[in-house]
């Protein structure tokens, strides 16, 4: 089974930082195989162009992909697209379209430490 990672989520992964995970979240990231939307890689950019992380995008995700064996998704965009249009909970692009590859990607499961995603997607584990 497959999990999708929230940005945070692969970031403090990257950094080490998993005692900032939950119980579950730890549990969900070493029972299924992991992906990230590649919506994730550009919000990484996003965070490195704002000096929020310091590591460049594509040396983040190589890490992640070798260490723990994470995937970028490749689901095809159009179905995410149509998917975000739903989403009228949030207007932050990055979480529209991180939820709706999971959402349009059979109700995949995301974890994720973001309170509004857990509230507005049922398939959010944290």
């Amino acid at each position: 089974m497959s999990a999708y990672l929230d940005t945070h989520i692969a970031v403090w992964l990257h950094d080490g930082l998993v005692e900032r995970l939950s119980a579950e979240a730890k549990k969900q990231i070493e029972a299924n195989q992991l992906l990230i939307s590649p919506m994730v890689l550009l919000e990484f950019q996003y965070l490195y162009d704002r000096k929020r992380i310091g590591v460049e995008p594509m040396a983040l995700y190589s890490y992640l992909n070798a260490v723990f064996g994470i995937d970028l998704c490749c689901f095809p965009f159009p179905a995410v697209a149509r998917e975000a249009l739903s989403l009228d909970w949030t207007s932050d692009p990055f979480d529209r379209i991180i939820v709706a590859q999971a959402k349009s990607n059979g109700e995949s499961l995301l974890v994720t430490a973001d309170t509004r995603i857990r509230q507005n997607y049922p398939r959010a584990a944290w």
